[in-house]
This record gives C-alpha cells, structure tokens and sequence, in this order.
C-alpha cells in the first residue's frame, strides 16, 4: 500500500485537533497523520494523544518545547517522513480552513496526473476564499502577485500551506537552506521545487476561515515575506539548484 503522510502543525489546537484528524480518517482510513505541536497550553498535545488507541500505528505526535515557527516545524515533519519512507507528504493546517475533503484531488494530482507537488490554490479559479474582509483578501492576493513578479513563478497561489509533495521533491530540496520560520517558508519551498524543474500543479479549492481558535498571522510574519522574497531571489543567483542522484 503507498504510504502516505499528513503533517499538521499546531499551536493552541485543542477546539479542532480531534475534530480534524476524525475528519481525515473518514475521508481516507489509509493515511498516517503527523502532529507537531509546540507546546500548546490547551492541551492539544493531550486531545491528540487521546486518538492514539483508535488509530492504532496511524497518529504520530511531536512534542518540542515551545514556538519555533511554522517552517522549522514542516521541516521537521519532512526530515521525519524521508526517514520512514513515506512516498507522498501533505501539508495541512490544523483549523479546518484546508477541507479534508480535498486531500484525495491533492494525492491524485501527484499519484496518477504528473504532479510532483499539488497546491490546494484559493486564485487559480478566481477568488475562493470564505470569511475573510475584503482587505485581507486583497493583500493575499496581491502578495500573490508580488511573489511571481518577483521570482518568475508562475503560481496563482504562493502563498499555500495545503500540498502534497512527492517524497522524492522532498528528498532533493536542500531543506537546511530553507530559511524562513513563518509563512513564508510556504514561499521558499515553492521557489526552491520549482529551481529544481519539477512539476507544479494547483488544484483549485475554497478556503473557509477559522471557526475556532485564533489567527497565528502577524505584521512581522508580512514583512518577513515582503522583504524576504527579494532576498531569496537575490541569493538564488549565487545557488546551485541540482536534484540528488536519487531522484
């Protein structure tokens, strides 16, 4: 059976964790599941640990000792699925804004269409977003724009954090030079699989805002992504972008 993982990040997750990880497993029983957690106070870390008898060998969990960052933890989680040969590898958020319903398109994309990475995209049919004003719409969808104008990628979404990679993709980025802790670190990975010349394909897919828990964005996450692109562009003309010998 093709091994496949889903790994979820979480901070503060205790009002969806359990809801999530039931969701996903009646939507595909056969997927293994990956929480990192960064040391919630709620209590994720225990909602999870719960679930562990009724998905026995299915549910993995990572404790570390507090927020590390949103990029350090799929890092992380990609280290520890090459180790265990997984062959594809999804990234998820924890607060239902990424419908499980979609991970079968995402894995199909990749498994059976030619993809190497699968992006859930909220723009690559027009704006399917749920719940957010007008304004923060906006500045997605602009940043967005700014990233493709920057880097030459042809992504309508680069700011997506629900994807399916092949493990392979995964085995050949460099991912000690992925630099970037916050969102965009979603940037960087896209930049660096499509350095690499593999296949990038977006599935469309409507984006529903949190109902539960609180927004992990900041104005520091922005900047980080504003000024970063520039200088990770920069830097990549003093890089060497090859695929390893295995892939």
């Amino acid at each position: 059976m093709v091994k496949s993982l889903i790994i979820i990040p979480t901070y503060n997750e205790a009002g969806n964790i359990e809801r999530l990880i039931r969701s996903i497993f009646a939507i595909r029983p056969d997927y293994h599941i990956l929480v990192i957690d960064d040391n919630s106070p709620d209590g994720t870390a225990a909602a999870v640990e719960m679930l562990f008898t009724t998905h026995p060998g299915k549910i993995h969990l990572l404790k570390r000792k507090g927020k590390l960052g949103l990029g350090t933890a799929y890092i992380t989680g990609f280290k520890w699925a090459i180790g265990r040969n997984y062959e594809y590898v999804f990234e998820m958020d924890a607060d239902f804004s990424h419908d499980p319903v979609y991970l079968p398109s995402l894995h199909k994309a990749c498994m059976e269409e030619g993809a190497d990475l699968a992006i859930g995209s909220r723009y690559v049919s027009g704006v399917n977003v749920v719940n957010w004003p007008l304004g923060r719409i906006l500045m997605s969808y602009l940043a967005s724009a700014y990233v493709r104008l920057v880097t030459g990628m042809k992504i309508k979404d680069t700011t997506a954090g629900f994807k399916c990679y092949k493990a392979e993709v995964l085995r050949s980025v460099d991912l000690d030079a992925i630099t970037f802790r916050g969102y965009a670190f979603q940037i960087e990975m896209k930049f660096a699989v499509w350095k690499l010349g593999y296949t990038i394909t977006e599935i469309p897919i409507i984006f529903t805002e949190r109902r539960h828990g609180s927004s992990k964005m900041t104005g520091g996450i922005f900047n980080e992504a504003l000024w970063g692109v520039i200088i990770m562009k920069f830097k990549s003309f003093f890089r060497n972008y090859s695929r390893t010998p295995s892939s």
